[in-house]
């Protein structure tokens, strides 16, 4: 069979984040096993082709279509290029002072702050304060941390305004009131 180029192409990291998302839904649903899910993740996460990624999960529905998945990525960056921003309706979450230990964010009963929401991992992230100020961190969760509308990678400098997604849960990023 002869495939085009595109799918010979080596996947983008947002395409791979789409192909785990379908495989977490699929798992979540019951269509995929837990020892399933880890091989198709594993495979996923090796992949060196859009083929490999589409074989994947060719037997699971996928999340959204592309006409939405279109319009979130659009959505996404609206905020950012207002003048007035969004804030209205977002819970705020406010950093404490300075030499403050650090926030450790997710589901368990342990967490400084517990979020209960299922697209939020157990162990998600954590906001740190060191020298330079106040950095976030994501844990290795699986639906990841955003700051601004991008996914985070490596520890992150946070600042009042910013806004922080946990999963499906964002926050705006206020100060502590030192008073």
């Amino acid at each position: 069979m002869a495939f085009g180029r595109l799918e010979l192409m080596r996947p983008s990291d947002a395409e791979r984040d789409r192909a785990l998302a379908v495989l977490r839904d699929g798992a979540s649903s019951g269509r995929l096993s837990h020892d399933t899910f880890v091989r198709r993740m594993n495979f996923v996460l090796g992949a060196q082709s859009r083929r490999e990624l589409a074989d994947a999960v060719q037997d699971l529905p996928t999340r959204t279509p592309r006409a939405a998945e279109l319009l979130q990525r659009i959505s996404a960056y609206l905020p950012r290029l207002s003048v007035s921003g969004r804030t209205q309706g977002l819970p705020a979450l406010a950093l404490p002072p300075p030499g403050s230990p650090t926030i450790r964010i997710g589901r368990v009963p342990g967490a400084t702050v517990r979020i209960p929401d299922i697209s939020v991992s157990r162990r998600h992230a954590e906001l740190r304060h060191t020298g330079a100020g106040w950095m976030v961190r994501d844990l290795g969760s699986m639906n990841g941390t955003h700051l601004n509308g991008f996914r985070i990678t490596t520890p992150t400098p946070v600042r009042a305004g910013d806004h922080v997604r946990f999963g499906a849960v964002t926050y705006l990023l206020t100060w502590t009131d030192p008073r």
